[in-house]
Formats: C-alpha cells, sequence, structure tokens
C-alpha cells in the first residue's frame, strides 16, 4: 500500500486520486441564470442530499486547477440566490457532458447541449425538460473551502417545489429506480449506471465541440437518433469536409451499397452503428454522403 501526503503531489494528481475513490458520485445538473436573466446549464458531480427538513441539496463549484478561476455557476448562485438542479440519469448523460464545456460567457448551454429549457414556477433559471426530477432552490448560503485552484464552495440550497416526471414512478406512487435510470460519475471518463453497470463518456473537447444546435435539422428530426447520439455528434471541433467524406465513401464498400439505396433510414441506421462504437466522425461522414 502506497502512504501519500496530499501537500506532497499536485492538486491535479490528488483530484485524481480523490474521485477515483470517492465514488459513484450523483451528478447534480444546475441551471441558474445571470443578474441579467442569460441562462447558463453545467453539471457537478460534488453533490448529495444532505437534509430533508428543511429538505438541502448541496452541490460544489471548484475554482478551476488549472488557473484558479470560478465557474459562471457560482457566479451566478452569488448574484441571484437561485438555482435549479435537475437530475441526471442516462437518457441525457451525453448532452449533459456536453453541457459541460467550458463555452465563453454568454453562450447558452441549453441550446448547445440540445436539451429543453422550461420556466420554473418559483425561481428565475430554467428546468431541463428532459431531467426525470428538477429541483426548484433558493441558495440559502454559499461557503469556500479555500482560495487555490481546486478549492470547492459549497452551494447549499433548499428545495422550493419539486417536478417529477410520472413515467419513473412505480405503482405506489415511489421513484421506481430502474425506471428512473440514474447515472453517476467516478473517476476519469468513467460513470455508472444504477441498473447495468461502467460505462465511458470521453470528456468534452478543449477546443469547444459544434453544438447540437450546429446538427441539421435532418439529423436531430430522425427518428433514429436518440438525445445521447445528439450529445455525440456535437461534440466534435468540426464536421468533415467534402473531400474527407468523398474519400471515405470511395474506401468504404458497404457504405457505398446504403447510400445507393437511397433509404435515409437506413442511412441513419448505418450513422448510428458508428456512434454506438464512439466512431463520431465515421458517423458526420455517413450522414453528410447523403444529405
Amino acid at each position: 500500500m502506497i502512504t501519500i501526503d496530499p501537500k506532497s503531489i499536485t492538486t491535479a494528481k490528488l483530484q485524481g486520486y480523490l474521485q477515483g475513490s470517492v465514488g459513484p458520485r450523483p451528478i447534480a445538473f444546475a441551471s441558474t441564470v445571470d443578474a441579467d436573466g442569460n441562462p447558463n446549464l453545467s453539471p457537478f458531480s460534488f453533490f448529495n442530499v444532505f437534509s430533508a427538513n428543511p429538505p438541502i441539496l448541496v452541490f460544489s463549484p471548484s475554482r478551476r486547477v488549472r488557473d484558479n478561476s470560478i465557474k459562471h455557476t457560482l457566479i451566478n448562485c452569488e448574484a441571484t440566490k437561485e438555482v435549479v438542479i435537475n437530475v441526471v440519469n442516462y437518457d441525457l448523460v451525453q448532452q449533459t457532458s456536453l453541457a459541460s464545456t467550458e463555452y465563453a460567457d454568454g453562450v447558452n448551454e441549453f441550446i448547445k447541449s440540445g436539451l429543453t429549457q422550461v420556466p420554473s414556477d418559483l425561481v428565475k433559471p430554467f428546468r431541463v425538460k428532459e431531467s426525470p426530477v428538477q429541483f426548484e432552490c433558493k441558495v440559502t448560503q454559499i461557503i469556500a473551502l479555500g482560495e487555490e485552484g481546486g478549492a470547492g464552495n459549497l452551494v447549499l440550497c433548499e428545495v422550493v417545489k419539486i417536478h417529477i416526471n410520472e413515467a419513473i414512478l412505480d405503482e405506489n406512487g415511489a421513484i421506481d429506480q430502474y425506471k428512473i435510470d440514474l447515472v453517476s460519475r467516478l473517476g476519469g471518463n468513467w460513470y455508472g449506471r444504477s441498473n447495468q453497470g461502467l460505462f465511458e463518456v470521453p470528456k468534452p473537447l478543449t477546443t469547444l465541440g459544434v453544438g447540437v444546435d450546429a446538427i441539421p435539422d435532418f439529423v436531430k428530426k430522425s427518428p433514429v437518433f436518440n438525445g445521447n447520439d445528439l450529445g455525440k455528434l456535437g461534440n466534435i471541433e468540426a464536421l468533415p469536409s467534402t473531400e474527407e467524406v468523398s474519400i471515405f465513401v470511395k474506401e468504404n464498400f458497404s457504405i457505398k451499397a446504403v447510400l445507393s439505396s437511397d433509404d435515409q433510414k437506413n442511412i441513419h441506421l448505418e450513422a448510428k452503428k458508428y456512434l454506438d462504437e464512439n466512431d463520431v466522425l465515421s458517423a458526420w461522414k455517413v450522414l453528410l454522403a447523403k444529405k
């Protein structure tokens, strides 16, 4: 067994040990607005429920390790004292990951991730329509745990209204743990699916993905693709060029056969095969070969 003095290693390495060993961690998909009402949406895995009476949720937007800057979510919570915590299940995990991309201030992560913002009843931040459970909250306290990169900021949130999708309830009106299909965060790229096991989600591109809003309507409206597929397609730096698509088609006989059928559903099913293998670039090439 190795023994480590936390002060003897870098913050990034320490964070890796902490996140790799303390888990699985639930995910708070936090929706906020800034002082001017502009929406922001970002996931946090330093999160849990800490009280039932009063109902208190706590999550922690940490200072960035690389430059000690703070996140828009924290700034917004300090300014408005309101937040909506949306629960993350498997159906929206890829879009949630895409929303964690550090887009510039003013960029709407609802639009970038392809999720639907719906008005809340008692607070200004929007709810995520696709989330199975949404907690409208008032921020009661923010506790800074340090001033250096990696330091957390505990945001204490009192739940003032809960919205639950009836589809996840059992015959007694309780939340069915199989139906809600929650996901959790572990170390690295690893996630846990509560009713199945471990799976990986590649981290969003540091160069910024194009976002779901850049995906053509004929793809977004296709019944073949779900939210997770759209999240993967949006996490690419740039769409392949016409030349790249042409070379791909010439080198893949099976693709030629699918394209020659001129059946859009079959073409989309072929692209989905690549998505299921996390080969997003090839999926895009299939889709763009026959627009």
